[in-house]
């Protein structure tokens, strides 16, 4: 059965006392637009010159044929299905529900859930990046269908996709399947990972910083872009450019019982740069020394034990947006960074220099 001979025609002067099938617009351009009237409003006499002068001069009264969905329900249950830890959902509003932020914190987005979603047809899952920082109330996603009406199948697929995902399951060729080798990890669909806040030890390196011959640049830059997600520099420690000096002073930080060691300078290939054999001299596993994002390309990523420690190039004085800001936020909420999470960076990371 198809949609449309649920929707019945109705002239605006014989709509009095009938409901209305859907939200109805209002726009003045450059001033407003907005919810004129919502779905399931009764009209009435005063209503008429409102809706004329939107250019309605018919109404629709909606009766769902059985195994159909309104719009606004269906939004809704796209929403409910793809919900997670820390958002919050909103009512439908013109057929769209967003779900947005409770909390300041990291949104993680399943990218390939949402492509496979987008294939169904005439529904829309729209949403921010994965691992963008967001803020109490932000949006995260949209979802929606395309009629006003739609057949209930596809909203209930997704429903079932969504729960095999967070039971698991993986995506291989284009659907929903187990892994091979056992069980995935029970996924997140759209949620938000809150911050927790780090104990971080700073370190700065530079001849010409440690005999006070130029001011420290990094370290005001540093300190705002940790305290801005929620963690503390806990001090702030400065060597000449000497690697056994950096290194007594990781070793410092590591017996401090820091939660992530940042070493600031130091991280080019000019021979008095010592930061990048300082930070493996100190027993560091070295993740990635050089990420494929510009600017930000010299970064490094290691680990001793289970403390990560960073060794963050000149860029990251100066510019706003760097391989650090990418890491960083995910480091802030508990993640662990591989070399792929590195390699991955290349896509998309072309933002200056």
């Amino acid at each position: 059965m198809k949609a449309d001979p649920m929707l019945r025609e109705v002239k605006v002067e014989d709509a009095i006392g009938l409901v209305l099938a859907h939200d109805l617009t209002r726009i003045i351009p450059g001033e407003f637009k907005g919810r004129l009237f919502r779905k399931g409003h009764q009209i009435s006499e005063e209503d008429i010159p409102a809706l004329l002068s939107i250019g309605k001069e018919h109404i629709y009264v909606l009766e769902l044929a059985e195994g159909y969905l309104h719009e606004d329900e269906a939004a809704l249950r796209l929403a409910s299905a793809v919900r997670g830890t820390n958002t919050e959902r909103t009512e439908p509003h013109e057929g769209k529900v967003t779900l947005k932020s409770a909390i300041h914190g990291l949104a993680k987005i399943d990218k390939a859930f949402v492509d496979e979603v987008n294939g169904i047809g005439r529904i829309v899952m729209s949403t921010i990046r994965t691992n963008t920082v967001v803020k109490p109330g932000q949006a995260l996603a949209g979802t929606r269908v395309i009629p006003l009406v739609i057949e209930e199948e596809p909203v209930a697929l997704v429903e079932r996709l969504a729960a095999q995902r967070k039971s698991g399951q993986a995506l291989t060729a284009g659907s929903l399947e187990p892994l091979s080798g056992g069980p995935a990890d029970a996924a997140e669909l759209v949620a938000v990972k809150p911050f927790r806040s780090l104990r971080v030890g700073l370190i700065t390196t530079g001849s010409e910083v440690f005999k006070g011959r130029i001011e420290d640049k990094f370290g005001p830059v540093v300190r705002a872009k940790v305290e801005a997600l929620g963690s503390k520099v806990i001090d702030q420690r400065f060597t000449p450019d000497d690697m056994d000096a950096i290194v007594t002073e990781i070793r410092h930080f590591i017996g401090l019982g820091a939660d992530l060691i940042l070493v600031t300078g130091g991280m080019s290939v000019d021979p008095d740069d010592r930061t990048p054999g300082a930070i493996s001299r100190a027993g560091a596993r070295i993740v990635s020394y050089g990420t494929p994002m510009l600017p930000g390309s010299m970064l490094m990523m290691a680990y001793i034990g289970s403390v990560p420690v960073m060794g963050l190039p000149g860029c990251v004085m100066h510019d706003p947006y760097t391989s650090f800001d990418v890491l960083l936020p995910r480091i802030c909420a508990g993640e662990e960074i591989f070399r792929e999470d590195i390699t991955e960076m290349g896509y998309g990371g072309l933002l200056g220099c």
